[in-house]
């Protein structure tokens, strides 16, 4: 029996946006379906993402220069 010896993720997985930036740049693909109320959840998904990232921007400047 061996034993998988799991790795810490490192500081580069954390800080990771590659997905976060493919999902507000993607192109549209033809073979997926899409109505109004699927466009509607995508776009509120955004503005929330983009409210956090703000959020926490505001919050690491206020702890670093207070």
């Amino acid at each position: 029996m061996t034993q998988e010896h799991k790795q810490k993720p490192g500081a580069g997985e954390y800080f990771a946006f590659g997905e976060l930036f493919g999902y507000f740049f993607r192109k549209k693909d033809p073979d997926r379906k899409s109505n109004f109320n699927l466009k509607m959840m995508h776009g509120i998904n955004k503005i929330s993402i983009l409210v956090f990232l703000a959020g926490i921007i505001y919050l690491i400047f206020r702890h670093i220069f207070r």
